[in-house]
């Protein structure tokens, strides 16, 4: 038997107890023992791993809805406030000349994400001396004289004041699908009344301003607020028509500005079974 045939010979199959090695999964085409192939393991993985992936995605598709739902909307915000004041008189004649101390509480009602109604008590703190003016005011109208009023003033007034605020944009801490934003400039006017313990003046006003609002927490809001003050009194300061001209409306009256930061707590959940299932 030639080299080459003995060659063939060795390759072909050899029996085991009545088997070929073709026949046994654990051999290879020699006879000899192999491992099992890990190609066959992942026909099996993949799809396992399809499956865990898409129980994952269902569970949180599930959970982000009762989140939304377990997250409580108030209607209103309770808080304090501390600033600065100006006021505009026969004393005073340029914006936060004499500025002085203010402060006092507040009560929001939230009418939605863009609306709310503010309602705000203060005590502002003011002084002042006619003596400085720049313009002269005689001391008596009925003669002439070089004498200028004599007016020193330190007291204070006090305003309540309820304004509508207008969001332009939607106020709240999570954006979600309504578009929600922690940082919203707003604009305001309403109606207040002014008592001014120096000259006993109580009169009217009309408040007019802008703001910024900013949700520090889910129930914590801080804000900063300036507003002006329209009044229908010349007595604020204690010192009336020291030139001897009267006027009417607002003209040559006592206005003042607000330049307040306020910190506010949110409280009354609107509809808490709202969207809850029982």
């Amino acid at each position: 038997m030639e080299k080459g045939e003995t060659h063939l010979f060795l390759n072909k199959p050899t029996q085991k107890h009545g088997r070929t090695a073709d026949d046994d999964p654990t051999t290879d085409d020699s006879g000899r023992l192999c491992r099992e192939d890990p190609t066959n393991r992942s026909v099996f993985m993949k799809p396992l791993l399809s499956l865990c992936i898409c129980i994952s995605a269902l569970m949180i598709g599930i959970a982000l809805p009762l989140r939304a739902q377990d997250e409580e909307y108030y209607t209103k915000e309770i808080g304090g406030t501390l600033g600065t004041n100006f006021m505009l008189n026969d004393v005073n004649s340029s914006f936060y000349g004499g500025s002085n101390f203010s402060g006092g509480a507040l009560l929001r009602f939230v009418l939605n994400p863009r609306m709310a109604v503010k309602t705000m008590l203060t005590y502002n703190f003011t002084r002042g001396d006619a003596s400085t003016m720049k313009g002269f005011y005689p001391s008596q109208f009925d003669q002439i004289t070089t004498d200028r009023v004599a007016h020193r003033f330190d007291g204070g007034w006090a305003d309540l004041s309820t304004v509508y605020e207008v969001h332009f944009l939607p106020y709240g801490y999570h954006r979600g699908y309504q578009g929600y934003r922690r940082l919203v400039p707003f604009m305001q006017f309403g109606l207040g009344l002014t008592y001014g313990d120096i000259g006993k003046a109580f009169t009217p006003n009309v408040p007019i301003g802008f703001g910024l609002k900013y949700k520090l927490r889910p129930r914590l809001n801080l804000a900063l607020d300036w507003t002006f003050h329209f009044t229908l009194s010349d007595r604020l300061e204690g010192l009336a028509y020291p030139a001897g001209i009267k006027s009417d409306m607002f003209r040559n009256k006592d206005h003042y500005g607000q330049t307040m930061i306020t910190l506010t707590y949110d409280f009354s959940p609107r509809c808490p079974a709202c969207h809850k299932a029982e």
